[in-house]
C-alpha cells in the first residue's frame, strides 16, 4: 500500500510538467517552446504564480515584453523582436 501511495504522490508532482504542451503557439507568429524554457529555468515560479505552473492570468503583449523581454535581454535568449515574431 506504500507503494501505491507513494507513486501516486510522484504522479502528482509531475503531472504539471508531464501535461504541458511542448510548444506553444501564441499570437502574432510566435511559438514558444515550453520544453526549452522549462529545462533551462528549472524554476516554473520565473513566469508562473505557481511552481505547478497553470495558466498565467492575463497574458498578452504586455506581460510577454515586461517577463520574457526582460530577461532575454538579461544574455538568456533572442532579443530581435524578428527572433520572436515570425
Amino acid at each position: 500500500m506504500k507503494k501505491v501511495i507513494i507513486t501516486m504522490l510522484a504522479l502528482a508532482a509531475f503531472t504539471g510538467s508531464a501535461l504541458a504542451a511542448d510548444v506553444i503557439e501564441m499570437k502574432k507568429g510566435v511559438k514558444f517552446d515550453h520544453k526549452t524554457h522549462q529545462d533551462t529555468l528549472k524554476d516554473c515560479t520565473k513566469c508562473h504564480v505557481k511552481a505547478e505552473g497553470g495558466k498565467i492570468e492575463g497574458f498578452g503583449k504586455e506581460i510577454a515584453h515586461n517577463t520574457c523581454k526582460v530577461c532575454h535581454a538579461a544574455g538568456k535568449g533572442p532579443t530581435s523582436c524578428k527572433d520572436c515574431h515570425k
